[in-house]
Parts: C-alpha cells; structure tokens; sequence
C-alpha cells in the first residue's frame, strides 16, 4: 500500500483542491492498482477543515500539537501501522501532478526530493515582477537540484523508519528527514519529474517555511531596488 500524508491546520479554503488533485494521482492505471490511502493530519484545527476532508472520503487524524513535524511523523506512523511501503507526503495548500506517484515511484529510490513550482502570483501582485524574476533565477526547477520540500518528498518505509521519522520540528523537518537520510546512505533522488504546484498565499501556516521564504525574497528585492538615503 501506498501512503499519503497532509498536514493541515485551519485549511478549509485550500484542502478541497488538494485532496482531488491527490485522488487523481492515487487512481493513476500506472499504479496497477495498488491501493493508496490518504491520511489528513488535523492539527488544532477550529475551521471546517475536517468536514472538506471527510468530504473527500480520506482518513483524518486529529492532533493538538502545532508543530509540523510532529503532524507528519503522526500521519506517517498512522500509514506505515496500517501497512505503507511508501509514504509520500505534500501540503494542504498544494496540488500534485496526476503522475506524482507514479514518477515518484518510478525513480526507483530509498527517497525522492521534488521540486514545486507556481501557478498564481496574484497573492504578491504590487510585486509580481520581482518575485517572478527573483525566483526564476534563484529556483532550480530541474533534475539534480538540492530543494528540500515537505510539499514534494517521498520515502520508502524501510528509509524512514531506518532514521527514526520527522523530528519534532515546527520548521524545516523536512530538510532534518533528508539530513539523516543522506548520512544513513540513503538513495536519494534529486528530482523535478513529480510534479506538484504550491501556493503563493502570504498567510503561510509554517513559519520559517516556503511562504516566509518568499515574502523574504520580495523584502531583499526591495532592499536592492531602493535609493540609497541621502547623507
């Protein structure tokens, strides 16, 4: 069986999206039919996010612990009792490819580190051309980058059970999986094949994560583009 893991905290505007994106990746013919369970991961959450995802038909498992690393390593542990040989992970707030498993699984990898892209600037309008511009030349959208994304990763259960799972991390537990994957020898694969488009938004739910990367990105622009002060 296949796993999925998404960690929400008050994402009722979002998840919708992302559980039918997710529904259509699990159906894929490549699969060969191979079951895939989806697990939701409420953490403290106090809107509807839990009624949109039991819409959906997915699991749901309720934490209080806002931390992320704490809510993946739950939805992990979760999948991996019930069976999983693989667990792939991604946000509330982002939407996977219709080939996102199967190009994950493909690699033939302990671990598969993917890439994200952008579809909908419009949450940074008044700064659309730099952040565009900032993050086409800072990003590598490509086979072989060193991104690290909770938005994007996969692992094989042997993997992650091998480094003892996500730390308990309200930032960055992604980057301390990978860390401890890489020096227990883990295949991993550096990849832009599984596809998955992530969200712009400015109300970001991990502090130190992608969204906070972006809004510092637009600050440092800014800074750049300014006029020095007068003497």
């Amino acid at each position: 069986m296949i796993g999925i893991v998404i960690p929400a905290h008050n994402e009722a505007g979002y998840i919708g999206a992302t559980l039918s994106a997710v529904r259509l990746a699990a159906a894929h013919a490549d699969l060969g039919g191979e079951p895939v369970r989806t697990v939701v991961v409420l953490d403290s959450c106090s809107d509807a996010t839990a009624t949109v995802a039991r819409q959906h038909d997915v699991c749901t498992l309720e934490v209080s612990a806002r931390n992320v690393g704490r809510a993946r390593a739950a939805g992990a542990q979760w999948l991996l009792d019930e069976g999983a040989r693989w667990l792939a992970f991604t946000d509330a707030d982002t939407i996977v490819s219709p080939q996102w498993l199967v190009h994950q699984l493909a690699l033939d990898a302990d671990a598969v580190c993917g890439s994200v892209g952008i579809d909908d600037w419009s949450p940074h309008a008044e700064h659309d051309v730099l952040i565009r511009t900032h993050f086409e030349r800072t990003y590598t959208d490509a086979d072989g980058h060193r991104h690290i994304h909770g938005a994007n990763l996969g692992v094989s259960a042997e993997a992650y059970r091998r480094v003892g799972g996500f730390a308990p991390l309200a930032c960055s537990e992604d980057v301390a999986l990978v860390a401890a994957l890489e020096q227990a020898g883990a295949r991993i694969a550096w990849s832009a094949a599984p596809r998955v488009a992530t969200s712009a938004r400015r109300d970001a739910r991990a502090r130190g994560g992608f969204g906070d990367a972006l809004l510092a990105a637009i600050a440092a622009g800014l800074a750049a583009t300014e006029p020095p002060l007068a003497a």
